[in-house]
């Protein structure tokens, strides 16, 4: 979601270069192997590009006790420890640990540690508060009509048709244009800033090394991207979503031309890559659940309630990681400081102590406990307004407009843990008119 809160940290195999293909009925391979070194604690390898954070083994840990041991540290597998982790003062952002893990230097670790995702404390707390006013929940609810229209422009391409692509006929296209119209970045633009976000995303492969040419040229593209936006911007300011981010200023601070341009690539990459890959994830959850795709679609006010629901159970980032500042105990664990903790945010929206019998997804229920698919804490998506109101308008009228969805071929998708979504989601529907 654009500004992301959270993203894969060490030890998340989100390799873009790795597509799996998944059938239609969504069967679960293991993955991982609980070692016989240590009987009492299940051991999760999430370094393995085959792990699946949905799998059995995955499962059973969680069924066993609220944590299980990977490569890098803990897994923590429980909402209720889950819920009190993410918000723990003890615990500090563990990604801005990426490019030192795989041994990294050069203008894209710079930048990824610089931009607000991996800061702390004070630092931190500045950026944000500097930053929230672009974000109001004003500006995006004026945007709306133009999220409306151009997710039916899209939909008018391909639904006389009664099937389609989704990730390059909807998601992609859509994810882009919503943030070149957020950002008033020339609209005809989109397919190189797509490349360019796609591109960036490499960098959180555990292949980073091998692609951090390509990363590196993609930074590039995105920085001068954010340059223009910014002279423009200062030569004729707007009401809009980067004026206000030229013009934060605090009582004695503003934001730095660094601290501008790092971040809006940071938002750029945001709102084209997780967007794109949590429409798609939604799409496909729907997929595998007629009923409900066909409630969405004779109640389009249950969208937001769907968007909640589909990132309560197949989020785009599946776990967020920190690391222990100092040594504490928690729920009789000694945790050491420096110790990597995946949070893994699927299983905890999925657990049955903290959803009941009651927790497969269903858009109509209601008083469902928080999701973590905007990550949580200090760290919460400065984007969530956005990504909130786009794939809301999004999804409600394709459900109208796309009745029967059902799959048209094999999904293939990124490896099932880190950041992952669909690569290729073929859908059939009922073919329809124009809107």
């Amino acid at each position: 979601m654009l500004g992301q809160g959270d993203a894969p940290g060490i030890g998340a195999p989100a390799d873009r270069g790795v597509a799996m293909p998944y059938s239609s009925h969504d069967p679960l391979e293991s993955g991982s192997q609980v070692t016989a070194a240590t009987p009492d604690i299940p051991f999760l390898d999430v370094a393995d590009p085959a792990f699946s954070i949905r799998s059995d083994v995955v499962r059973a840990a969680r069924a066993a006790g609220w944590y299980a041991k990977t490569p890098y540290g803990i897994a923590v597998l429980r909402y209720d420890q889950v819920s009190r982790l993410i918000k723990d003062r003890r615990l500090i952002q563990g990604s801005a640990a990426w490019p030192a893990h795989h041994d990294v230097s050069g203008p894209w670790a710079d930048w990824w540690t610089r931009c607000v995702l991996n800061r702390e404390g004070d630092d931190h707390a500045r950026l944000r508060r500097l930053m929230n006013p672009a974000f109001s929940s004003r500006l995006i609810a004026a945007m709306v009509p133009s999220f409306q229209a151009l997710a039916n422009e899209l939909i008018d391409e391909f639904a006389g048709d009664g099937r389609c692509e989704f990730m390059s006929a909807f998601a992609e296209p859509y994810a882009t244009r919503v943030t070149t119209r957020l950002l008033g970045i020339p609209e005809d633009e989109w397919r190189t800033l797509a490349d360019h976000g796609g591109t960036l995303g490499l960098a959180l492969s555990v292949q980073v090394k091998e692609h951090l040419p390509r990363v590196e040229a993609a930074l590039e593209g995105l920085y001068s991207y954010a340059d223009a936006l910014i002279d423009d911007r200062r030569a004729a300011p707007r009401d809009d979503f980067v004026t206000h981010l030229v013009e934060a200023t605090g009582e004695q601070d503003r934001l730095s031309d660094e601290e501008l341009r790092d971040n809006l690539v940071l938002l750029i990459f945001g709102g084209i890559d997780t967007t794109r890959s949590q429409l798609g994830l939604g799409i496909d959850l729907f997929a595998r659940h007629p009923e409900q795709w066909r409630l969405l679609g004779g109640r389009p006010e249950l969208a937001p309630a769907a968007v909640e629901e589909i990132m309560r159970v197949r989020p785009t980032v599946t776990w967020v990681t920190r690391e222990a500042t100092e040594d504490f105990e928690f729920d009789g664990l000694a945790i050491a400081a420096g110790t990597t903790i995946h949070l893994f945010s699927e299983s905890a929206g999925t657990d049955p102590e903290a959803y009941g019998d009651e927790a497969g997804f269903d858009v109509s229920a209601a008083g469902r406990r928080r999701h973590f698919g905007f990550g949580g804490g200090r760290h919460h998506c400065l984007g969530h307004f956005i990504a909130r109101g786009d794939m809301s308008e999004a999804l409600a009228l394709l459900a109208r407009r796309l009745p029967n969805l059902a799959h048209d071929g094999e999904p293939v998708f990124l490896p099932d843990s880190g950041n992952t979504g669909p690569v290729e989601l073929p859908i059939r529907f009922d073919p329809s008119g124009r809107s």
